[in-house]
């Protein structure tokens, strides 16, 4: 996929989709093909740092105990303590607003077998339990959490689930196409590079706003051919 039939395609979205009176997510879709998800291999599950921040920001929670409760506070939208779980372990309906409501959660290795015996079944249903892939999971000895606040920021998940297509919000429609179409392509090449037949699994890729009609990427090109 060329950036040039990325951005072609961003600015056909920009003029056949109705204006509102705020920005809408960017999403990006790519549907799959020639795969079976009953084989581990054939399954999309990874993290990717897009290279331009999304526009919006992301609201993130942290697990710590008291080592880490302090630095916590000042970086993270939520922290919850460890002294703090037994009045969340019977109480699902707090526990699925906060999931509902944050889109990380960074847990404390030392504590992670209590986050999972505590939050798992809410969190682990929602795709949402701390992940050592997306760098969610940190040492107590950790001197800084900023870092991993920010880069969290900038980080989306591609994952097939029981679907052939991956979904992800790339960004605003106010940002710049130029940094739309780097995001895009940084989620297509690192998608593409997982696929075991990689061009040959792409059905095909697309992107819409919120509300607003679906672009195919690239179909323009081919039907000028």
């Amino acid at each position: 996929m060329e950036k040039q039939e990325v951005l072609k395609s961003i600015k056909e979205l920009r003029e056949k989709s109705p204006k509102k009176n705020f920005s809408q997510s960017v999403d990006l879709v790519i549907n799959l093909q020639n795969l079976d998800l009953k084989k581990p291999e054939h399954k999309v599950d990874l993290y990717l740092q897009l290279p331009h921040p999304r526009g919006k920001k992301l609201k993130l929670c942290a697990f710590v105990d008291a080592q880490l409760a302090q630095k916590a506070k000042g970086v993270f939208d939520n922290v919850v303590t460890k002294d703090e779980f037994a009045k969340w372990i019977n109480n699902k309906k707090e526990q699925k607003k906060l999931a509902n409501s944050n889109d990380f959660f960074v847990a404390q290795v030392e504590i992670m077998a209590q986050v999972a015996v505590t939050f798992g079944k809410v969190l682990g249903a929602r795709g949402k339990m701390p992940n050592p892939k997306a760098g969610c999971v940190v040492p107590g000895s950790i001197s800084n959490l900023e870092p991993i606040a920010n880069k969290l920021q900038n980080t989306v998940k591609l994952q097939t689930k029981n679907e052939t297509s991956v979904k992800t919000s790339i960004g605003i429609e106010s940002m710049k196409d130029e940094d739309l179409a780097d995001n895009v392509l940084a989620v297509y090449n690192t998608l593409l590079s997982k696929l075991p037949q990689e061009k040959n699994n792409i059905k095909y890729t697309a992107i819409k706003f919120t509300m607003g009609p679906i672009i195919k990427i690239g179909e323009q090109v081919k039907q000028k051919k």
